[in-house]
């Protein structure tokens, strides 16, 4: 019975539970959060759903409703973005990639990173201590080993280099 009174629910009133069900979990961009909403479920073996497709008017009235309810934000999103990669480890290069990726506006991510008050040189520092050892290499060899780590986890060439100069 159950499946009965969903089936029957409008397209909209269902987006808008899986809508709410996909910002339950994390935060998400304006971005990732259509092409999950447009995304028809398949699951293997089973018949596709006989229910109404989702419209793009409904997606653009959901999208609207959680803006609305401020669920929806893209520089909140940005921002607790880039306080979690940092957490793990990665630079402001790759985190600005990540952020495009997820259809930020350069300008909010440029914002947030402005904002976001992370001392990246200190960071690398951190980072490549904890890699490489308290007394980093001052061999050719091995400073280069670090700072190939260093520009992958998406640090700029400025903040490696600031880890012989001082």
């Amino acid at each position: 019975m159950p499946a009965e009174s969903t089936s029957r629910r409008s397209p909209y009133s269902r987006l808008l539970d899986k809508a709410t069900r996909i910002l339950a979990m994390r935060d998400h961009s304006e971005q990732e959060l259509r092409r999950k909403l447009a995304a028809q479920p398949t699951f293997p073996g089973k018949p596709r759903a006989e229910e109404d497709p989702f419209t793009p008017e409904d997606i653009e009235k959901v999208i609207a409703w959680c803006y609305e309810h401020r669920w929806l934000d893209d520089a909140h999103f940005a921002s607790r973005f880039i306080a979690s990669r940092s957490r793990k480890g990665y630079g402001p290069q790759r985190i600005r990639q990540e952020l495009q990726g997820k259809g930020i506006a350069r300008d909010l991510s440029d914002a947030a990173m402005e904002n976001c008050e992370i001392d990246w040189q200190e960071m690398a520092r951190d980072i490549a201590e904890r890699k490489f050892g308290e007394q980093l290499p001052t061999e050719w060899k091995e400073r280069a080993k670090v700072q190939r780590y260093l520009q992958y986890r998406g640090f700029y060439m400025e903040d490696i280099q600031s880890l012989y100069s001082a």
